[in-house]
């Protein structure tokens, strides 16, 4: 398998929570980082954290659903330093508010539309290059709402699990190209997109150490890195508990937006 020295690394959703830590953490002198995110303040913030470790940065300020213009981001970055390792982080949450059984029917798409649908869009972009090359590492960031779903988020829910799904199929699909695919599976981590959630959060841990987690993972080819390891390995035998079982599990986990 390839070796984990990337030179060009492209971070989607990297103004704020584990993208922004993934950046800072892979930031070293020789390395070029091709950042997106919604907040160019933000985004440029951690820019400034990662030139400062000696890396070279390229910011761009782009809602991952713009498929062209992220699209001629990154088509730009691959076609002057070939783009070794893409981490698709890029995500929402969405639910049920305080007064409400379930989310709205356009909360749910537009949940599905960034965690999903545009996280593929995102990898298609990079794909055929690493193709070409016969190398590269894709890392796919999804949730452990993927493996035992959330009834407060059912649409987050399912854009994890299909980001997953879609993720395991692709590293089979592409494994004797010399492309590594992995998806990330993290619990409760302290980001932004927690400042919405309301509700308790067992186990929660910070962006930087889910960062690091994560490149633990990649090192170690690991299709599936969830953490923390007994909610992780509950959610993966979830499938087959009886109902009721499942539902005493995350009784204790619900939760509303705000």
């Amino acid at each position: 398998m390839p070796d984990l020295d990337p030179k060009s690394i492209a971070i989607t959703g990297a103004s704020n929570g584990i993208g922004a830590a993934l950046a800072r953490a892979l930031a070293a002198p020789g390395r070029q980082l091709a950042l997106t995110g919604r907040d160019a303040g933000r985004l440029e913030a951690v820019a400034v954290a990662c030139r400062a470790k000696g890396a070279q940065c390229l910011t761009a300020p782009i809602d991952v659903r713009d498929g062209e213009r992220l699209s001629a981001f990154l088509g730009e970055v691959d076609g002057k330093v070939p783009i070794d390792l893409l981490v698709a982080n890029a995500g929402i949450l969405d639910g049920r508010h305080a007064d409400q059984t379930v989310e709205t029917g356009p909360a749910a798409r537009r949940v599905l539309e960034v965690n999903l649908l545009s996280a593929v869009d995102t990898l298609h972009s990079v794909l055929p290059g690493m193709q070409r090359r016969r190398r590269g590492d894709i890392i796919l960031v999804g949730s452990l709402a993927s493996l035992i779903p959330l009834p407060d988020a059912p649409a987050y829910s399912a854009s994890k699990a299909g980001l997953m799904s879609y993720g395991l199929a692709l590293r089979e699909a592409v494994a004797n190209e010399g492309i590594r695919v992995v998806v990330a599976c993290p619990g409760f981590v302290s980001t932004g997109m927690t400042d919405i959630h309301l509700g308790p959060r067992p186990g929660e841990i910070s962006a930087d150490a889910a960062a690091a987690l994560i490149l633990r993972g990649l090192r170690e080819n690991r299709p599936l890195i969830g953490f923390p390891s007994v909610p992780f390995w509950f959610s993966r035998l979830s499938i087959v508990f009886p109902e009721w079982l499942r539902r005493r599990m995350t009784q204790d986990t619900r939760f509303h937006v705000g």
